[in-house]
């Protein structure tokens, strides 16, 4: 498996020569494991869409001092992979329920030598050994907001911290979604627009805030978040 390297001019964050060689291990894998649950797998563009895309979210200071990070939905390891490699201080799970991803993502994991991700095969709702545990909880390309608040509300402590990925911003979307951070003890405390990568329009960190106490009722049982959303 050949290594590529990881260009300084794409990625825009302090790395060490460590980092770098384990991120360019990541963009090894997905471009040689037909596997790869990625559509974007040719490595100039990978750095650009995946780990340039994760990495962005450094600009967060709540980010960058998380103890535990739990990334939903991680499909290829993005954006958890990439802050694992960044933040090795952290703890972070990459929590997917589907079991040909997550046995990539632990393929990934050894060949990189990733050691503080570890890789949970569970659905968000059912990841009951998360609960109220996690700093960070952060989300890419995974539901519409409202659901992914759902998902990320009960596995915070409270003054923890919910970063959504999106694209443009509708403001319809963003209503919805702050009744239903309402009814789940959180606030929307920012939306950070980033250009994690040359050209990059309608990139934006979607930051919530768990105020309080998530009620006990959440998370409701697996499939009822995205069949009868919150906030609509």
């Amino acid at each position: 498996m050949e290594a590529w390297s990881v260009s300084r001019e794409i990625i825009r964050v302090e790395l060490t020569a460590g980092q770098q060689r384990q991120l360019a291990v990541v963009l090894a894998m997905l471009e040689a494991d037909e596997l790869a649950p990625t559509r974007i797998r040719e490595p100039e563009q990978a750095t650009k869409m995946h780990l340039a895309d994760s990495l962005s979210a450094l600009e967060l200071e709540r980010i960058r001092v998380a103890g535990r990070i739990a990334d939903l939905g991680s499909g290829a390891g993005f954006p958890g992979m990439a802050l694992a490699v960044a933040l090795p201080g952290a703890e972070v799970s990459l929590v997917e329920s589907q079991r040909r991803r997550c046995e990539f993502l632990e393929r990934v994991c050894l060949a990189a030598r990733v050691e503080n991700a570890r890789v949970i095969w569970a659905r968000a709702e059912d990841w009951r050994e998360g609960i109220a545990r996690n700093d960070v909880v952060v989300a890419r390309a995974l539901a519409a907001q409202p659901v992914v608040l759902e998902y990320a509300a009960p596995l915070l402590r409270v003054g923890g911290t919910v970063v959504d990925w999106r694209g443009r911003r509708i403001r319809e979307q963003e209503e919805a979604a702050d009744r239903a951070a309402a009814s789940l003890g959180l606030r929307r405390e920012e939306v950070r627009r980033v250009a994690p990568f040359e050209g990059a329009r309608d990139h934006h960190l979607h930051v919530f805030v768990k105020e309080g106490e998530t009620p006990p009722r959440f998370p409701r049982r697996a499939g009822m978040a995205r069949k009868r959303p919150l906030g609509t």
